[in-house]
């Protein structure tokens, strides 16, 4: 990037946003402050960021309603922040296009490494596109992956998936039927070492089977569980 990454900080505490900010600009990261979800999607829809750290609980508009009008017009990448731990709210986030999930109380140095993180792999895969000009498309019977339109297809229809729903099928698509173990998908996909639950791995996967059977159900059976280890990519017969 030639510019340093601007990171929308969008937090109704004031204490959590002023720490958050302090310890990201030590990094070199431009910031900006949102506090409430109004005052958030209004920043987001109009100015172009990096990623966007959102938490779920805020006045006027809620996390969730922020992402899901925010991802009808923009990917930008968006990591949620909540003191609600439980399943079914880290499903909400990733159902409506959050890539990452930080539970509160949380450690500052832990949103600085997930957000380099998720710069990290927006950076790769701009740059991997940028030098695979004759090698766009990936097909299999059944899927077709799209690098340069960033489009996925299911039996000709077109799938809609979240940012990391499409990394995570890119990566398992790049190199079919080899097994790779969550803890490998949490470190290569969402990269990071030292923070992660895997149940953000399985949470990923079930939205993205579940997306894919929508349209066809041929495409969906081709991400198979391998019990005990993780998940692989199984080239379906045409």
């Amino acid at each position: 990037m030639d510019e340093n990454p601007k990171i929308l900080i969008a937090d109704d505490e004031d204490r959590i946003r002023r720490l958050v900010k302090m310890y990201l600009e030590k990094e070199d990261f431009v910031t900006e402050e949102a506090e409430d979800g109004k005052q958030t999607l209004e920043l987001a829809l109009n100015t172009d960021y990096d990623v966007i750290l959102l938490d779920l609980m805020m006045p006027e508009i809620d996390g969730i309603d922020v992402a899901k009008e925010l991802r009808k017009k923009k990917n930008t990448p968006i990591i949620m922040l909540t003191a609600k731990g439980e399943e079914s709210n880290r499903v909400r986030g990733f159902e409506v296009g959050a890539d990452d999930y930080i539970v509160k109380p949380f450690s500052p140095r832990e949103v600085v490494l997930r957000v380099k993180a998720v710069l990290r792999r927006v950076t790769a895969h701009n740059y991997e596109e940028a030098e695979k000009p004759t090698k766009n498309l990936l097909v299999f019977p059944h899927l077709t992956i799209d690098y340069d339109a960033h489009e996925v297809t299911a039996d000709g229809t077109e799938v809609s998936l979240t940012p990391k729903e499409y990394e995570l099928l890119c990566f398992l698509a790049e190199e079919p039927d080899k097994v790779f173990s969550r803890e490998i998908l949490l470190k290569e996909v969402w990269e990071y070492e030292f923070f992660g639950d895997l149940r953000t791995v399985d949470t990923h996967v079930k939205r993205l089977r579940e997306k894919l059977k929508y349209v066809s159900t041929l495409a969906a059976d081709m991400i198979v569980t391998v019990w005990g280890v993780g998940y692989k990519f199984e080239v379906a017969d045409a």
